[in-house]
């Protein structure tokens, strides 16, 4: 049986439509399995750790080298909403998206063990040592390999190469060509292969081997890169409590996280429940034709299904969130607290991409601007149901927007472009 399904939402997607499915469980905290609290709260210690390194490597940007964004006020009503927050992790340091978070996190995870393991450092002193000749001679006989769509290959090789490390980058069919030179340009190795991103990933990990020095940053699997987009939470909650919003159950937090393979929003959606539990109503956004977690929630019972048995062809211009297949470790973690899933077109994210610069002066990419595009619709579904209604009329609605500050100029003028 399709889930949530009265409202017709498959029939939707296959008409190229835009397509909500909400949950019919009652709001859900997450649990300690396969993922604690205790692990994020050790991730957000590790990033504290090497925030002074970090500000050391990257000093040209004039960083304190913590990861965080900026909570921004959208300057005007949009759609049914008189007033809209935007957490900025398209002005990231760094690698300006929200891959800062996770995927560094990830490949930090593994350098703190080899320099632990190698004797570079021990508990307690500073890892502005790693910076020095000898810890990156060391660090250059390790290597870090992932498969990505842009964002996630590109925070990685940068962050793994101003280390020293190697980088080996898969990328699917749906990179665009400039995200494969600007790896190139870092010296990370680049290798392309003419298949989905799902079908990528497998092959990235085959290619990783397993081998001692080689670490794979696995976007499905980790939860070092899980635990790295989780540990966003607390700065979103203190952002909000500076502006005296504090959500409550009848008065909640509804999230917008644009969602590919779910590593980034279910991580985030972690976070905030395990901070605030039923005063979250956390929205995964995603493009109609790879529109994977509402497939698994809505369709496959919680369970990854590939969203070509609903006749989709997973092809979008938002090649960030171009996944055909959710996370199993992501549904596991986090499937229980999904409230909603909000299939978007890719005219409604270029046409956010191009109201955000107008109105606000932002560069987005188009993945980003996925969960502007999908506030309508969603409260257009909540108002339909008697125990959404009232609840996401009194709450404060926050759209995270995931990328594109680092978009060349060319290509953002051509997102502008009618």
């Amino acid at each position: 049986m399709l889930d949530g399904d009265e409202s017709g939402w498959l029939a939707d997607l296959r008409r190229g439509d835009a397509a909500v499915w909400l949950s019919r469980r009652a709001a859900s905290d997450v649990k300690d399995a396969p993922i604690s609290r205790g692990d994020v709260q050790e991730a957000a210690d590790r990033l504290q750790r090497f925030a002074p390194l970090l500000a050391r490597l990257f000093d040209d940007e004039g960083w304190d080298g913590r990861i965080v964004s900026p909570l921004l006020t959208w300057p005007a009503p949009h759609g049914p909403l008189p007033s809209l927050l935007l957490k900025a992790d398209h002005a990231l340091p760094m690698t300006g998206s929200i891959k800062a978070r996770g995927g560094v996190h990830d490949l930090l995870a593994f350098v703190e063990r080899i320099a632990l393991d190698e004797g570079l450092v021990r508990p307690g002193d500073r890892y502005e040592a790693l910076a020095q000749p000898v810890a990156r001679e060391t660090l250059s006989l390790y290597s870090a390999t992932v498969a990505s769509t842009g964002n996630l290959g590109y925070s990685v090789g940068l962050v793994a190469r101003r280390l020293g490390l190697g980088a080996e980058i898969h990328m699917s069919s749906d990179a665009k060509s400039w995200k494969k030179d600007r790896l190139r340009a870092l010296d990370a190795k680049v290798v392309e292969h003419e298949c989905d991103y799902t079908e990528t990933v497998a092959r990235a990990r085959i290619a990783s081997g397993g081998a001692r020095r080689v670490h794979f940053v696995d976007d499905e699997t980790s939860s070092d890169l899980f635990t790295g987009y989780a540990a966003a939470a607390v700065e979103l909650r203190d952002q909000l409590a500076e502006r005296g919003v504090r959500p409550t159950a009848s008065k909640p937090l509804v999230v917008y996280l644009p969602c590919g393979v779910g590593g980034a929003p279910g991580g985030v959606l972690y976070g905030l429940k395990a901070l605030l539990g039923e005063a979250v109503i956390g929205v995964f956004v995603e493009p109609v034709a790879s529109a994977c977690f509402l497939a698994a929630m809505g369709a496959g019972g919680g369970k990854p299904l590939p969203v070509y048995e609903l006749g989709l062809d997973n092809r979008t211009l938002a090649d960030g969130l171009a996944v055909p297949v959710a996370s199993a470790l992501v549904l596991e973690a986090v499937g229980d607290a999904i409230d909603a899933c909000v299939a978007v077109t890719d005219a409604a994210m270029i046409e956010c991409v191009r109201l955000a610069h107008t109105l606000a002066g932002l560069r987005l990419e188009p993945s980003a601007a996925a969960g502007l595009a999908a506030v309508e619709p969603f409260m257009r579904a909540a108002r339909e149901r008697p125990d959404l209604r009232v609840r996401v009329e009194n709450a404060t609605h926050v759209v995270w927007t995931t990328g594109g500050s680092q978009l060349p100029q060319a290509e953002f003028e051509s997102l502008l472009k009618d």
